[in-house]
């Protein structure tokens, strides 16, 4: 597969130590974010906690990064992304940090160089606003959660 190399995402390092983003496998649509962490952190059960990951990143204007969790880390242990996806805009220049929580039942430990989380990039769409006294009607009307079926 071609890759573009008209638009492209700037990832700076906090550290020479600092692991670059992957992605795991030729199809995947997230690359790998790992911790940056100079000791490891317990999450117990419930518990949530803000990982580092010694980046920063330059996303081109019309682009978003979506953080999303890793399935192996969410199926086998309970661990996920607290505010998933999570958005990095970009304009963000700060460090990526991942807030993670231990929804499973026993804690879990996360160390140094964990493969906590994935990064997807995305086009946004930024379209015209304007204010109506009416909406169109649809079959669906103002159905809400599970209005469509189960």
């Amino acid at each position: 597969m071609a890759e573009s190399s008209a638009v492209s995402i700037k990832f700076m390092r906090k550290d020479s130590r600092v692991s670059l983003p992957e992605y795991a496998s030729e199809g995947a649509a997230g690359m790998d974010l790992r911790a940056f962490l100079q000791k490891e952190v317990l999450m117990p059960p419930m518990g949530r906690a803000k990982i580092p990951t010694g980046l920063y990143v330059e996303i081109p204007q019309g682009y978003e990064a979506q953080v999303r969790p890793r399935s192996g880390l969410a199926a086998r242990h309970g661990v996920t992304i607290l505010n998933s996806p999570g958005t990095i805009d970009s304009d963000y220049r700060g460090e990526l940090e991942i807030l993670l929580v231990n929804l499973g039942i026993e804690s879990f430990i996360i160390q140094n160089g964990d493969r906590i989380a994935q990064l997807v990039i995305a086009p946004v769409a930024r379209l015209p606003m304007e204010e109506s006294g009416t909406l169109s009607q649809t079959t669906r009307g103002g159905g809400g959660f599970g209005s469509t079926g189960i």
